[in-house]
Formats: C-alpha cells, structure tokens, sequence
C-alpha cells in the first residue's frame, strides 16, 4: 500500500516536471502574441472615464476567461480526433500573424487618413457614455477572443506529441496565466496617468520628486501604450516565422546559416508581405463583383 502511494507521488512528480517544461517552452512561443494582446487591450481599456477602468477591465477579463472556455473543450477534441488539422490551423494562424505584423508596419510608414471615433464626454448622456462603453467591450472582448485562438492553438503545438494529460494541464494553464497576466498588467497600465496625478496633487504644487515621478506616470502611459504596440508587431513576426519554419518542411533548412531571431524575422515578414498582396489584391477583384450585387 506504501509503496503504491509513494509510486503514485512519483508519477505525479514527473507529470508536474514534464508539464512545468513544456510550459516553459509554450510561453516561450506565446510571448510574441501575448505581447500584441497587451498593446491592443491597453488601447482598448484606455479612453474611458477613470472611474469606468477598472469595471470595464473586468468586464473584458471576464469574456477572456468565458472566450477559453469556449475554445478549449474544441482545442482538445481536435487534438485527440484530428490531430493534423492542429497544424494546419497553426499554420494558417501565422499567416494571419505575419499579415498584422505586416499591416501594423504598414500603418506606421505609409500616410493614410485616421477614422476619428467619438469618445466618451461630459457632453453625451449616461445612457450615450454606458451605450459606447458596452460597445467597446464587446470589441474588446471579439478581439481577445481571435488572440485567444491564436495562443491556445500555438501552445497546443508545442505538446502535439505529449499524452493528452500533459496537453490538458499545459494548455489550460497557459490560457489562464495568459489572461490573468496580460489584463493584470493592463489594469495596472491604464491606472497609471492616475496614479502619477494622484502624486501631482501630493505635491501641492511644489517641483520636488514626487511632482516629478507624477508627471513622469502621466507622460509615460501614450508612449508605454505606443512601446508596446511596435515590440508587439515585431514579435507578431518572429512568432509566426517560427511557426513557418518548425511546421513547413521546405523550410527547414533554408538560410540556416542566419541567427534564429533573423531567420524567423524574414520569413514572417516575407509571408506577411505575401499574404498583404493576396489579401489586397483578392478585395480588387471581388470589389467590382460586390457592386454590381
């Protein structure tokens, strides 16, 4: 009977050992979208009057966690039914990576006219203020839920050869500690600018340190927002070349000689650049045929 229990705490052991590992890798391969999904949710969860945040955030952080309890039961079934489907979603989900990281460079490099949207003002009604606000939720929370499919079908990838304990416990925790992390740095993002003027006002007007960290917090949080954006875009890149080049056999070998970070930066920026054109040149040629409908 001993021997069976301290056998039993072995196997746990070496399941723990063997999920904290492949979790490990996981983030590894997640981090370029999580750091997209902070960028977007920051810009997303900003905007509202202070006293909205936080309640909004939570709101969002909410559809995250109900947007993986949607995909997961549907991640795992693929994976013990269809296991080759994975990859091809895995394959398609870089294209789609590459082709944002590409728009996003795109956006920043090449003028084009910016849609102003009306924001929230002491001029709408509460009815109006409540009305936009819900609808940035649902936008937000749409939002997560494409970024959720995308990081639940990478992690999935990385333990397609693993027991399907394994694959359960490694993928779930990663979704989780995913979406706590990412809004919980958001929270703490977006609170920023009022922290740094709640130390403006400790100040009483005097120009000592704590009137100088205030303004700081409240310059930093646009370009914070910013930063994160462009690290994001080039992460969206280097995530998805490495999805191409571990998934795709031609491209295996192809410019190995390059450091890793270079390698997988052309081939996302390449397949990006492709997918851009397709994509843009399909919307020319179906154009014509959507007016005449």
């Amino acid at each position: 009977m001993a021997s069976g229990f301290f056998a039993l705490l072995d196997d746990i052991s070496v399941l723990m050992d063997d999920v904290l590992v492949m979790s490990k890798v996981s983030a590894k391969k997640t981090a370029g979208i999580l750091g997209d999904d902070l960028a977007v949710n920051a810009e997303k969860a900003s905007g509202f009057v202070s006293s909205r945040e936080l309640p909004v955030l939570w709101a969002i952080t909410k559809g995250s966690f109900f947007n993986k309890l949607i995909i997961l039961p549907f991640a795992f079934l693929l994976s013990a039914f269809l296991p080759s489907v994975i990859t091809f979603i895995l394959i398609l989900g870089g294209l789609y990576l590459a082709y944002e990281g590409v728009e996003k460079i795109l956006e920043y490099t090449v003028p084009h006219k910016h849609t102003v949207v009306k924001g929230a003002s002491e001029a709408m009604s509460e009815i109006e203020i409540l009305a936009l606000e819900k609808k940035k939720v649902k936008s937000a929370i749409l939002t997560d839920f494409i970024l959720s499919i995308e990081i639940i079908i990478i992690v999935l990838g990385t333990v397609l050869d693993q027991s399907i304990t394994i694959q359960i416990t490694v993928v779930s925790m990663i979704s989780m500690i995913a979406t706590v992390g990412v809004y919980g740095i958001v929270a703490l993002i977006v609170r920023m600018d009022d922290f740094g003027l709640k130390l403006i006002q400790m100040s009483k007007g005097k120009k000592n340190s704590v009137h100088f960290i205030g303004v700081t917090l409240v310059n930093a949080l646009p370009v914070v927002i910013k930063s994160l954006s462009v690290v994001g875009t080039v992460a969206l890149l280097l995530v998805s070349g490495g999805i191409f080049i571990h998934n795709i056999e031609i491209f295996h070998h192809l410019l190995e000689s390059f450091p890793g970070v270079l390698r997988d930066l052309i081939f996302g920026l390449s397949a990006g650049i492709i997918t851009l054109l397709v994509v843009k040149l399909s919307k020319r040629v179906v154009k014509p045929f959507l007016k005449k409908a």
